[in-house]
């Protein structure tokens, strides 16, 4: 067989739940995990000012193919994530214009591709929320194989189907399904204590003071 499907069922994540995850840098989201489940450096949105945020689908490809990625934007839920591992090969496109089309016209939330994409005018043209590691003009084959509603693993991050990805212009984090709402909580609290941190600096205390760091060594000028 070309390629596989799961048949991997998950919680669906409320319309009220995705809003405040929007809330979330994925900074913060990392930070909260002990600074795990970052998708990597190379990972960043086609555009400036790009975000995603919403379930994953994942799906493992063929180095420079996309047939398994045709199939599950076909097939994907309003407003869900494409988690594309491309084994992040950059010298073939495995996503394109006419991908692109599609997805937005069934109104996916977006696409992380560890590896490369093309048409990327269109993509920006369309407004699609596209995250990539390349950019190139030579095109995918369909067919060869891959598996959809897989667990996958990028750099590190393991995702799997309906967990919450979260990106903007940093890059893209990643959110167990299962550990979604205790990362949540503890994401918003970050928040109200980094305004806290704000504050007490536009007041006058310093990074170190509000951090308790060790003050450096003073030592005598060299001679």
């Amino acid at each position: 067989m070309a390629y596989i499907r799961i048949n991997q069922q998950f919680q669906q994540l409320s319309h009220d739940v995705l809003a405040a995850w929007r809330e979330i840098p994925p900074a913060v989201a990392s930070d909260c995990m002990n600074r795990t489940q970052s998708l990597g450096a190379s990972l960043k949105p086609v555009s400036a000012g790009l975000s995603v945020c919403g379930q994953a689908r994942t799906v493992e490809v063929m180095v420079g193919d996309c047939a398994s990625i045709c199939e599950l934007i076909g097939s994907a839920r309003p407003g869900e994530i494409l988690v594309v591992d491309a084994g992040g090969f950059e010298d073939t496109a495995v996503w394109g214009g006419i991908m692109t089309v599609e997805a937005s016209h069934r109104t996916l939330g977006g696409a992380v591709v560890h590896g490369a994409v093309r048409d990327v005018a269109e993509i920006r043209q369309l407004g699609f929320n596209m995250f990539c590691k390349a950019v190139v003009p030579k095109g995918p084959h369909h067919g060869f194989g891959g598996v959809i509603d897989g667990r996958i693993g990028i750099n590190g991050a393991t995702i799997r189907p309906g967990d919450v990805v979260i990106g903007n212009d940093d890059g893209v984090v990643v959110v167990p399904l299962e550990r979604a709402g205790e990362i949540l909580a503890a994401a918003q609290a970050h928040l109200k204590k980094e305004a806290t941190y704000i504050d007490s600096i536009r007041n006058g205390q310093t990074i170190t003071e509000m951090y308790k760091m060790t003050s450096s060594e003073v030592l005598l000028p060299y001679s």
